[in-house]
This record gives C-alpha cells, sequence and structure tokens, in this order.
C-alpha cells in the first residue's frame, strides 16, 4: 500500500515513515474509549487511516512493540468518528499475560473482548476483512496462520471505511511502535452461502 493515501488522527509528536515502514512514539495520556462503564470518554489515541471505497476487502499490517507500562497498546482501528469505531490491539497489562483484544464502539459505547497472551510475544499480524456493514478481524503470530478474534457489525451506515493502525498509552508512559507490510486486496472472507 502506498502510505501517502494515510492521514493522521491525533499524530504524534515523534514518528518517521520510510521504506513503506510507519515507526513511531506514543504520547502519554492518550487513548480511545467512550463511556462503558469506567464512564470516561477519551478520543487521542494517535490513528494513521486511509479510507477506503470498496465494500469488501481485506487489509492486513504487521505490528511490532515492546510494551513498558500498563495499557500500552497498539493494533489496527477503524476510525469513522469519536462515537463509531473499532481497534484491535495487544495490550501490555504486567509481566504475567498481556491482552489480545479488540473494541467495537457503537453510537457512542464502547465493548472490549480479549484474551490473555505470553507478554514476551510483542509481533502481531492482523487481518481485517470487510463485507458491508459486518467485519471480520483475525491474528497471527507468523503471518501465515491466522486465527479469528471476532466478528462485528458497525451500526452507523459506511460508505467509505476509514481503516489503518493506531497505538496509544492511557498512562504516563511511551512506547516505541512499529508497523509495516501494510497489505490491501480483494476480500478473503468467504461469503455465507446460507
Amino acid at each position: 500500500m502506498n502510505l501517502d493515501a494515510f492521514s493522521w488522527i491525533n499524530a504524534p509528536r515523534q514518528f518517521e515513515i520510510q521504506d513503506g515502514i510507519l515507526r513511531m512514539k506514543t504520547d502519554p495520556e492518550t487513548d480511545f474509549w467512550q463511556r462503558t462503564y469506567y464512564g470516561f470518554q477519551n478520543d487521542n489515541a494517535h490513528a494513521f487511516v486511509t479510507p477506503v471505497q470498496e465494500s469488501t476487502f481485506t487489509f492486513t499490517v504487521k505490528t511490532d512493540f515492546t510494551p513498558r507500562a500498563l495499557y500500552d497498546q497498539c493494533g489496527v482501528v477503524i476510525y469513522q468518528d469519536s462515537e463509531n469505531w473499532f481497534k484491535a490491539s495487544l495490550e501490555y497489562d504486567n509481566e504475567h499475560y498481556a491482552r489480545l483484544g479488540s473494541v467495537v464502539t457503537n453510537l457512542g459505547y464502547s465493548d472490549w473482548a480479549s484474551r490473555d497472551v505470553d507478554p514476551e510475544k510483542t509481533v502481531v499480524h492482523y487481518r481485517l476483512s470487510r463485507r458491508g456493514q459486518d467485519f471480520l478481524i483475525e491474528s497471527s503470530e507468523d503471518g501465515e496462520n491466522f486465527n479469528q478474534m471476532r466478528m462485528f457489525h458497525m451500526h452507523q451506515p459506511i460508505d467509505a471505511a476509514h481503516i489503518g493502525v493506531y497505538a496509544c498509552s492511557p498512562l504516563q508512559s511511551s512506547v516505541e511502535v512499529e508497523f509495516s507490510d501494510f497489505r490491501l486486496g480483494p476480500c478473503g472472507w468467504e461469503a455465507h452461502a446460507g
């Protein structure tokens, strides 16, 4: 993919793009979350996105980071506006486990689904597929063998899906992140025969 077609939502103070690789450092106190359970609304995570008009596609990207503090995270994102977005990421919790998870935010309310993973694993490949208003997110350690994380629906009608990558550090921390192997192609998620 040509990264020239991407633009920032909440650009970090430090980043560089070279040879199709985005390297950045998160600013402290950055996050995406809306209302649910915690009550707060955060809309200042760093997102690097591009609009995709096709109603079916598959987007893949490789992420690599070594988190330093609680809630440091990076992954893939769909960002339509502050109340309608999706993120999937590896998020640091403690020395015993990290969380590989995803958040779907529809009409101003976020959810969170996750599973505990080895905190020593720092590389994750994501594969995001679209079929109309429905999406499938998958993850992989090697970029070849992908496992489903979740299937979800975006309630607000989407014309162009603003897809890309994101990273943030919700507390007083900062982490270096690398995104590479950006690819966009035909939808690899098979249409349901029923």
